[in-house]
């Protein structure tokens, strides 16, 4: 089988099978070898990796992965696609390919059975609509996770790596860069995939944390802080957190706690950092404020 990194190659093969695009997966396919040597590239995949492709589509970042990587495991959930990836990655006997919503799938045995539980690089090409999930659920899948590298929009991209004060820092940077070192490796322009996306994407490596940057008290209560604070960005920090359902954090608590730690008490999430954040919910835990 010829390598896929070209689009009449790409073309030829989904018109074989009748191939017809589902919006409902976001699917558009790379064709450009350049971008998929990047990705390969900033994945720092080796000879003895063990590699989770994510949305394989029809193979093409799947035959890069399996000629620079020990295995792959690539998972699909569009049916219509098991047997285009059967003949394009035919020649690969290092290559496993399983039907299944990555949501739905055990990645910490999945993690056990292929790489003895040591930690894996996961590569993906991720439709908008389901980023956020995926990168989370990977995260909190408690899988050996070495580090992830995705193909995002580009705002996505921003917005993980962005920093405090800017327009795009949220709840996702937080999230993102709890976890992870977040690093924008390459921006790729619409032509770049089939069909063309209507707008920019970015491949964007996230190099898994080895803990968070201090010590956090009760996990659920910081992301719940952090979910809160963003909700309604234009209302002061205290009064987002007394809104906030699920958080039982009356205002004069959190005024308290941000007069703790040298705040104003007029301040709003998007000033925080990570480390604020941290700081802000060990405070208020140390309080009584309960995990919502």
């Amino acid at each position: 089988m010829a390598s896929l990194g070209n689009p009449q190659q790409t073309i030829a093969i989904l018109q074989k099978y009748n191939f017809r695009f589902q919006k409902k997966f976001g699917q558009n396919f790379l064709i450009d070898p350049r971008v998929l040597e990047k990705i390969i590239k900033s994945a720092g995949i080796t000879p003895e990796d063990f590699v989770l492709e994510i949305g394989p589509g029809i193979g093409t970042m799947t035959q890069y992965l399996c000629e620079n990587a020990r295995a792959v495991t690539a998972v699909e959930i569009d049916r219509n696609l098991i047997p285009i990836l059967e003949e394009t990655l035919g020649a690969y006997p290092n290559a496993e390919v399983i039907c299944q919503d990555i949501l739905k799938l055990d990645l910490a045995r999945l993690a056990q059975e292929k790489n003895n539980g040591a930690p894996i690089k996961v590569v993906a090409n991720l439709p908008y609509y389901i980023t956020t999930p995926i990168i989370m659920g990977l995260f909190e899948s408690h899988m050996p996770l070495a580090g992830i590298t995705v193909m995002v929009q580009k705002e996505v991209a921003d917005r993980m790596q962005a920093s405090p004060g800017t327009k795009d820092y949220g709840a996702l940077s937080l999230a993102v860069q709890y976890y992870s070192y977040p690093e924008i490796t390459a921006h790729v322009p619409p032509h770049c995939f089939l069909p063309r996306p209507k707008v920019g994407s970015c491949v964007i490596h996230l190099a898994k944390r080895p803990a968070p940057p201090l010590p956090v008290q009760d996990e659920k209560l910081l992301f719940g802080i952090i979910r809160a604070s963003f909700q309604q960005r234009r209302k002061t920090l205290a009064n987002g957190l007394q809104n906030a359902p699920g958080l039982a954090i009356r205002k004069e608590l959190a005024a308290e706690a941000l007069q703790h730690l040298g705040f104003p008490p007029n301040i709003r999430g998007e000033a925080l950092s990570l480390e604020q954040f941290i700081q802000l919910s060990n405070t208020l835990g140390g309080m009584g404020c309960p995990s919502p």
